[in-house]
């Protein structure tokens, strides 16, 4: 009799905790956000959760720079960025652990609406903008996957395949062209590209300590074996035909 084997299809990476917790909480307070708004009326939560420049250099409102992360302004914008974090955090998740990966995830979000911040009020200082969503941390989840698996073949646009390098430097890309156009376009391209930045930063940063361990060990060789030549040469003599001995 023919034997059948189980196979197992996924269109993407297993879904691990930290990225599990992440996509509960998000999707819950937009839920809860988009009821409130649609039954309620309700607008505080925009009004004290979003990030506001103005707010958070006038006004201390320091907690925008977290709490902004998990407000999204439509389907669309939730769906996409936490696809993104599932296809693309999970691996570093895996690779890194629960708790780094936290600390990235909040570190490059928290880093993008500092970007937001500072460029907004530098840029257009009398314009009053809010900024929602996670984009900034998955922009900088994204970053850390191209530079962790370079050559690991993606999708763009869930379609053309290409490494994953070349997805960074292509969305990097348009990023910048698109942040051109200054404040105001309705989407923080600040924001996205403050998270790539961050994420680069503490990428190379983290490498740093090894790197200095790497040129420590080589210098202590070096002077190792400068002590030994100096201790040899002290220790070297002739004997009466003129040939060294030790």
């Amino acid at each position: 009799m023919p034997r059948y084997g189980q196979v197992q299809v996924s269109f993407g990476p297993p879904l691990t905790r930290m990225v599990k917790y992440l996509i509960i909480v998000t999707g819950a307070i937009f839920v809860l956000t988009y009821l409130g708004l649609q039954l309620f009326h309700w607008t505080w939560p925009l009004a004290w959760l979003s990030l506001q420049p103005y707010d958070v250099i006038h006004r201390l409102f320091l907690w925008q720079l977290v709490t902004y992360l998990f407000l999204h302004g439509g389907f669309f914008h939730i769906i996409f960025n936490l696809l993104m974090l599932w296809m693309f955090g999970s691996e570093l998740e895996y690779r890194w652990g629960g708790r780094r990966f936290l600390f990235y995830f909040f570190l490059t979000g928290i880093g993008a609406g500092l970007c937001d911040v500072i460029l907004n009020t530098l840029l257009a200082p009398g314009l009053r903008t809010a900024t929602i969503g996670n984009s900034g941390a998955v922009y900088g989840v994204l970053l850390a996957y191209g530079m962790l698996f370079p050559d690991r073949p993606v999708l763009f646009a869930l379609m053309i395949p290409m490494k994953a390098k070349w997805l960074v430097l292509i969305m990097a890309a348009i990023e910048f062209l698109s942040s051109l156009g200054g404040p105001g376009s309705g989407v923080s391209h600040f924001a996205h590209l403050g998270g790539m930045l961050f994420g680069f930063l503490y990428l190379r940063g983290a490498s740093l300590p090894y790197v200095l361990r790497l040129r420590y060990d080589e210098w202590r060789r070096a002077r190792l074996r400068k002590k030994f030549a100096v201790y040899m040469r002290e220790h070297e003599s002739k004997d009466d035909a003129g040939r060294w001995i030790h």
